[in-house]
């Protein structure tokens, strides 16, 4: 055999081994108070929101009043912004830790707090790229929380997990960029507060691929912005709304250009870095809760004259869980702490790895937690049929896994082995 043929080079990052994914001690104190905020006042309000979106009726996207009084706790108690590093002042390694215990509650927890997407990705893009003027007017009240935004990327047409096919077109005319464009899964939309939605669009077909598209900000009631539906996942409607939008000769002046002109793909990649490790997170949040409801309905359950928690089957499931959550926290932890250390270029891979494992895992947690209900598990009697459909679609929005798999691929066969 000829050995040096099937000769490699072993390639070890030596920042991996010396990372350090302890959280600081401002984030510890966080935890204390947001895990104590989630008892006191978060579940407790969860059956409030509930009952209220229930007698609105799926059409109404108006926000239940029980999230206003959450969100002037979390303010009082300090739980505000937290997923902003310059407002914070702790890193995404310690935000990841807070937004997990954020996901036990999707629904309440990340808007009573002000992290709730796709706000913060937007409050990102505006605290990196946006002009004075523009902060002023969108950033400085939504984080206040006054109002709600929308990102409208996503297209019906063309697969859009290629972000270079987009086809919507913002053309200069003068002192105005007009857009025109068919867009949906423009999540934010149907709620009444959202007062401005960043457009990605093409300014410039003929440049090089990833420099023909630009972001622009366009308040919602600008004329030509029609709302056509509010798109249900797995036939729930969530009270924000995830919206198909037709943008028709839609004319806003030249300072609503977000950052610079043809470079919204990298703008893009730069709000949708921490803005995925934060999905994941609270994605974890939502699978712990469904742990907890599996272990203390197999305690809880008799069958055939014993515990389902007596029953190994069962025991296993809950051991595969355990072990699984644990093995993605790690690797969510790694993907944050190598943001903060060296950007999100240097994480990208391993925020695409997280991408692709959290969902797996809490859709896998999440089934078992259900197959332990039995037929409650399928019910609206507890959380987990909602849980399973948003954290389905998880597989879909912010990339694809089969993109995010081709990401970690490249990376892989950069490396000299």
């Amino acid at each position: 055999m000829n050995h040096e043929k099937y000769t490699t080079t072993l390639d070890v990052d030596p920042d991996v081994d010396a990372l350090d994914l302890r959280p600081s001690a401002k984030a510890l104190e966080l935890r204390k108070k947001l895990v104590d905020f989630m008892h006191t006042h978060v579940f407790p309000s969860e059956h409030v929101y509930e009952e209220y979106r229930k007698a609105s009726g799926p059409g109404d996207s108006t926000l239940p009043p029980v999230v206003e009084d959450l969100k002037r706790e979390a303010r009082t108690r300090g739980l505000w912004n937290l997923f902003l590093p310059d407002h914070s002042g702790i890193s995404q390694l310690d935000y990841a830790g807070l937004a997990e215990i954020t996901g036990w509650s999707l629904h309440l927890a990340p808007e009573a707090t002000n992290g709730q997407a796709p706000d913060t990705g937007n409050m990102e893009l505006l605290h990196l790229f946006g002009t004075p003027e523009q902060k002023r007017t969108w950033l400085d009240p939504l984080l206040d929380g006054e109002i709600r935004s929308a990102f409208s990327m996503t297209e019906v047409a063309v697969a859009s997990s290629d972000a270079t096919n987009i086809e919507t077109r913002i053309s200069r005319d003068g002192d105005h960029y007009v857009i025109n464009g068919r867009k949906w899964w423009t999540s934010g939309a149907a709620d009444p507060r959202c007062s401005v939605l960043i457009v990605m669009g093409k300014t410039d077909p003929d440049a090089e691929p990833h420099r023909q598209q630009s972001m622009v900000l366009v308040p919602t009631d600008t004329p030509g912005v029609t709302l056509v539906r509010d798109v249900p996942v797995f036939g729930r409607y969530d009270q924000h709304g995830h919206c198909e939008v037709v943008y028709d000769n839609v004319r806003v002046p030249i300072a609503n250009l977000l950052g610079e002109q043809g470079a919204g793909f990298a703008a893009a990649q730069a709000r949708l870095g921490p803005g995925r490790i934060h999905h994941c997170m609270r994605a974890l949040g939502a699978a712990e809760r469904a742990l907890a409801l599996m272990t203390a309905r197999a305690k809880s359950r008799v069958a055939f004259g014993k515990p389902l928690s007596d029953q190994g089957v069962v025991q296993q499931q809950i051991a595969e869980s355990r072990i699984a959550i644990d093995q993605a926290r790690l690797l969510c932890q790694l993907a944050s702490k190598t943001i903060d250390e060296h950007g999100n270029r240097a994480a990208a891979s391993y925020v695409s790895a997280a991408k692709v494992v959290v969902p797996r895992v809490a859709l896998e947690v999440i089934d078992r937690a259900i197959q332990v209900h039995g037929g409650a598990g399928v019910s609206d009697d507890v959380p987990l049929a909602a849980m399973y459909g948003w954290h389905r679609a998880m597989r879909i929005f912010d990339g694809p896994d089969e993109v995010h798999l081709r990401t970690i691929a490249k990376t892989e066969l950069r490396k000299s082995h």
